[in-house]
């Protein structure tokens, strides 16, 4: 037998609203709804803000055991061209290679590499 706490004896019952009910055909109409309307709520934040402020990583794989990449060339190692990478997705990094034609392909990006020429005197 439930005992009685003094004093709880007006509160009514959770869930319970005087004059609402909802019936099992109406809760299998609600439930779903409210599911696909919170799902697509999520997703369309989680678009948006993506949009706005994007937080994924540009180095995917050059030298990531060190807390800065760094290189430096002198302009007499050059020559007469050096084509370096700005996409962070070349075999060859820190020159060229191409990859960025596929990184724009799948992202909509339009990266493109840093040419350095020797002026022809």
């Amino acid at each position: 037998m439930a005992s009685q706490v003094p004093g709880l004896s007006a509160l009514t019952k959770p869930g319970l609203i005087p004059g609402f009910k909802v019936s099992k055909d109406q809760l299998t109409t609600i439930v779903p709804v409210a599911v696909a309307a919170a799902l697509s709520t999520y997703l369309l934040t989680r678009y948006f803000s993506s949009q706005s402020s994007p937080k994924s990583r540009v180095n995917m794989s050059v030298n990531k055991d060190s807390p800065k990449v760094v290189h430096s060339f002198d302009m007499e190692d050059i020559g007469n061209k050096a084509v370096y990478c700005r996409c962070w997705r070349s075999k060859k990094f820190p020159y060229c290679d191409g990859a960025h034609t596929k990184h724009n392909e799948e992202t909509g990006d339009n990266v493109g590499p840093l040419i350095i020429k020797k002026k022809n005197p």
